[in-house]
């Protein structure tokens, strides 16, 4: 049974920092390419960094030079360092994993999510 488990979320003021984890299980692949994504209220669910098993990353517009995800592949765990924190950056995380060499962008190729951790920025 595939699990993930998001964690390292919390409430932080502008330009503030967090790390975000993300532990996966039961995939059958051994290799996996990982990545991040972020709901807010009202808003569909969006690609935040995606680290393709080719050790390419994706990064939306938005968090380029800030946010850097890595993933450490001996415990199939995805992190998420985010600084310089924004205010619209407030949402629920949410990481997702697949087999294929390359994360899709979109979030509704995914079919398998955890549960979130919540991140709050305050102005």
């Amino acid at each position: 049974q595939v699990q993930l488990m998001e964690s390292g979320g919390g409430s932080v003021q502008a330009g503030g920092s967090l790390r975000l984890s993300c532990a996966a299980s039961g995939f059958t692949s051994r290799k996996l390419c990982m990545g991040w994504f972020r709901q807010a209220p009202g808003k569909e669910r969006e690609a935040v960094a995606l680290l393709h098993r080719t050790s390419e990353t994706t990064y939306a517009d938005s968090v380029k030079g800030r946010f850097t995800i890595s993933k450490d592949n001996a415990k199939y765990t995805s992190y998420l360092q985010m600084n310089s924190l924004k205010p619209e950056d407030t949402a629920m995380y949410f990481c997702a994993a697949q087999g294929k060499l390359y994360c899709p962008f979109e979030a509704g190729n995914y079919n398998d999510w955890g549960q979130g951790t919540q991140v709050t920025v305050s102005s």
